[in-house]
């Protein structure tokens, strides 16, 4: 039998606080060749040999294209107010550009109209890394095109459901969608260039302001924002002048590449004097940061660890980021998720904090969450549960973390619990699962862990506080 804390030990959060949780469409819906959807760039990584594990693919993932209403209930049982989801381009426009696909729009119309039917407040992010691949194959976030085509995919969504949802995002995490996918080349689609993962970060920028002002045209009174990444940057205790080096190049190139553009209308300068051996930044051009400075209504981050950097051999870039060269990276510290990540409210809390501080907006917490080996469903109960500590514990501190940024005067106003349920998970494929219900992927029977009948006693003893 699952155990849950008393709901005095429930972490209380202010009146009006939303709590969700979250999902993207690759990861989930499956059927990638269903209805029109056309190939997307992880259906072509998917492809490559050693790029993910098992040789994964995005089918049938957790088959929620054709399981959508289930799946809404299991929402309605979990007690979610909201719920973050994002729409598949391909789907939408199979083209990438031109003809909109009427079973593609269709299907997020439905979802849409499910989830209002059952109280939950859909929040909708427009891109969350499943470019077509027909405008990879047009050169993809390489290109300044792609700020035009993702404003007319933009004017699609938007038109369609701007009716009816009242908070959009533009893009989620636009650092793994730059720097680790055209430098690192760990996702889709899979580049090593130093110079390409910066030109894709400012054409990703370029774009989310390209889209902003369709957004509040065809949804008035909306909520619109930006979901980002940023981690907290730790150097050692006691630092070096290096060290203290070592820890400005990283925080460049991790959280100030886009805090910068998007909440100051520059680059940081020592940023762009870290990389002018790599790039002339000819793809900077008059006006791009005054569009990409666009003024947002509130700003999601994303985060579940830091990142611990020292100085290392001078010239020398192991971490392979650009303007990192001196920088070597220290090995987390402490309890470590199946990922190898470290478990670190505390820079969890100080993240949300600076990232308040930088835009000056509003702040969602809107993916956070850890993976641990040992998901099991069992039935010893005479109905089946999974057990796993080691999450509920990491949720309970990190919404603890949330709760202690709010009372150092950061204006957070919801949280999104990443995932809903076990899904794809990128490179890492079915190895990793990170949700609050756990996916049989041969069955896909779903079963809500102990960590996810924690969240509802959380929302439950909230909601209950409030009268």
């Amino acid at each position: 039998m699952s155990t849950q804390p008393p709901a005095t030990a429930l972490p209380q959060f202010p009146e009006g606080f939303l709590f969700g949780a979250a999902t993207a469409s690759f990861q989930i819906e499956g059927s990638t060749t269903a209805d029109g959807r056309s190939r997307s760039i992880w259906d072509t990584f998917c492809e490559i040999e050693g790029k993910v594990a098992n040789k994964d693919t995005g089918d049938p993932a957790c088959d929620h294209y054709r399981r959508m209403p289930e799946d809404v209930v299991l929402m309605q049982e979990l007690g979610l107010q909201a719920y973050r989801f994002s729409v598949a381009w391909p789907r939408v426009i199979p083209t990438g550009t031109g003809a909109i696909n009427p079973a593609g729009i269709d299907f997020y119309d439905r979802l849409v109209d499910q989830l209002l039917g059952a109280g939950i407040r859909p929040v909708v992010t427009l891109y969350h890394w499943d470019l077509p691949q027909v405008l990879e194959d047009l050169g993809g976030w390489q290109s300044r095109d792609i700020a035009g085509w993702f404003g007319e995919y933009t004017d699609a969504v938007t038109s369609a459901l701007g009716d009816r949802v009242t908070n959009w995002t533009t893009l989620n995490e636009p650092w793994c969608s730059s720097i680790l996918s055209y430098t690192l080349g760990h996702h889709a689609p899979g580049h090593f260039s130093q110079e390409e993962g910066l030109i894709a970060a400012h054409h990703l920028m370029l774009a989310h302001g390209t889209a902003v002002p369709i957004i509040r045209a065809n949804a008035p009174g909306a909520e619109v924002s930006i979901t980002l990444n940023p981690t907290q940057v730790i150097g050692p205790e006691s630092p070096t002048d290096a060290d203290r080096d070592a820890v400005r190049r990283a925080d460049n190139i991790l959280n100030g590449i886009f805090f910068g553009p998007l909440f100051h209308a520059a680059y940081p300068n020592t940023m762009l004097e870290d990389v002018d051996h790599l790039t002339d930044a000819s793809w900077i051009h008059d006006g791009d940061l005054e569009t990409i400075s666009t003024p947002l209504d509130n700003l999601g981050i994303n985060n579940y660890f830091p990142t611990r950097v020292k100085a290392g051999v001078p010239g020398a870039n192991p971490l392979g980021m650009p303007g990192c060269e001196g920088v070597e990276g220290v090995a987390p510290e402490g309890q470590l998720t199946d990922m190898g990540w470290e478990c670190n409210p505390g820079a969890h809390r100080d993240i949300l904090k600076r990232s308040a501080e930088e835009s000056g907006l509003p702040i969602y917490v809107t993916e956070n969450g850890s993976a641990w080996p040992g998901d099991v469903v069992t039935d010893d109960t005479g109905s089946p549960a999974v057990h796993d500590p080691e999450r509920t514990a990491y949720l309970l501190s990190h919404l603890a973390a949330v709760r202690e940024a709010i009372d150092d005067g950061a204006d957070i106003r919801g949280y999104f619990a990443w995932s809903l349920m076990d899904n794809f998970e990128w490179a890492f494929g079915y190895d990793k699962r990170f949700g609050i219900v756990h996916v049989d992927y041969d069955s896909q029977v779903r079963t809500i862990k102990d960590s996810g009948h924690t969240y509802t006693e959380v929302i439950k003893s909230n909601t209950a506080n409030r009268g």
